[in-house]
């Protein structure tokens, strides 16, 4: 059997770098090839092998490819959400462009599978906001949002016209106390964890009543492994599968957190980010996801607060 080798772009952000840890504990190190921005230094990254790339180099991540003959791509590298608000135009070149070259070289047989997150940032305006369904009209408001439309149908159409098995999850937001988030709308959901714990007080840029659907970071790499290995002729949806996760508003975390930190304070001071969160749906149906390759969550509202206090505990010396 041929070994897989892997290759994770933008390894060292929030998902990249605990789904490198993951991929390196199945497939070994020596399978698995990070990428970033960064310079190399020791410790940088669990993979065998770093390589500094930019993956708008077209000519470069294919040499890479090549080089390493790599098998099966794990493209995470993009602008999130409150960011590319700020660099539209950057931000489509670098969500859109380099997902389609590695489309190309998938239809090419340079390499045989793909995952690429989506985001609950598809949905917007005029669809209903609780149990999102899988196959609602997609009306994105944000950059971010119309440049993950964008790369689904992408995705959709590579399959249809040529058979390229490129895999997405609409991720909610994600919640880790392993690497800080970066420059998401949901963000909020992790920066009052740390002002909990070091300063007992939070003001949040978002209202205290807007929900979104939320994920733990455990439960996300779990869902996205499980998608990979899933048999190909199980799937159904070649765009990108909806995830749920758990759904709660600023108030109720606040009040999970007071749980176990009874002085703890929170305050509103809602900021551009609002009306991102009012463009997206406050809960979403995953069912599908669930019935075709048995999609499954460990983590609640409760599990999720304890557990992230316990380690930022023991990562902040508190």
């Amino acid at each position: 059997m041929t070994t897989e080798k892997i290759l994770i772009t933008g390894a060292l952000g929030q998902i990249g770098t605990e789904l490198t840890n993951r991929l390196v504990e199945i497939h070994g190190a020596e399978n698995v090839i990070a990428s970033g921005l960064d310079r190399w230094q020791k410790g940088l990254t669990s993979a065998g092998y770093y390589e500094r790339m930019d993956v708008s180099n077209t000519q470069l991540v294919r040499q890479v490819i090549k080089d390493y003959e790599i098998t099966t791509v794990y493209h995470l590298a993009s602008l999130l959400s409150g960011t590319s608000e700020k660099q539209p135009l950057f931000a489509w070149k670098l969500n859109v462009e380099p997902l389609l070259n590695f489309c190309e070289m998938a239809k090419e047989g340079l390499i045989s599978k793909i995952f690429w997150p989506s985001s609950i940032a598809v949905f917007g305006t005029g669809i209903p906001k609780e149990n999102v369904g899988q196959d609602v009209v997609l009306n994105p408001t944000t950059v971010y949002g119309i440049s993950k439309m964008s790369g689904e149908k992408w995705c959709e159409y590579y399959f249809d016209k040529y058979g390229v098995d490129v895999r997405s999850i609409r991720y909610p937001g994600l919640i880790s106390w392993k690497t800080p988030a970066g420059g998401g709308t949901t963000d909020y959901a992790v920066e009052i964890f740390y002002e909990a714990l070091e300063e007992k007080k939070y003001k949040s840029y978002i209202t205290e009543n807007t929900a979104m659907p939320m994920l733990y970071m455990d439960d996300a790499i779990d869902a996205t492994l499980k998608l990979m290995a899933a048999p190909k002729e199980n799937l159904t949806i070649h765009s990108s599968y909806n995830l749920g996760g758990m759904s709660f508003t600023p108030k109720e975390l606040a009040a999970e957190i007071k749980k176990e930190i009874p002085e703890f304070e929170i305050s509103y001071d809602a900021d551009f980010r609002q009306k991102i969160a009012d463009s997206w749906p406050a809960s979403i149906d995953d069912s599908i996801a669930k019935k075709d390759w048995d999609l499954n969550y460990t983590f609640g509202i409760s599990e999720m607060t304890q557990d992230m206090i316990k380690n930022l505990k023991i990562k902040l010396g508190k």
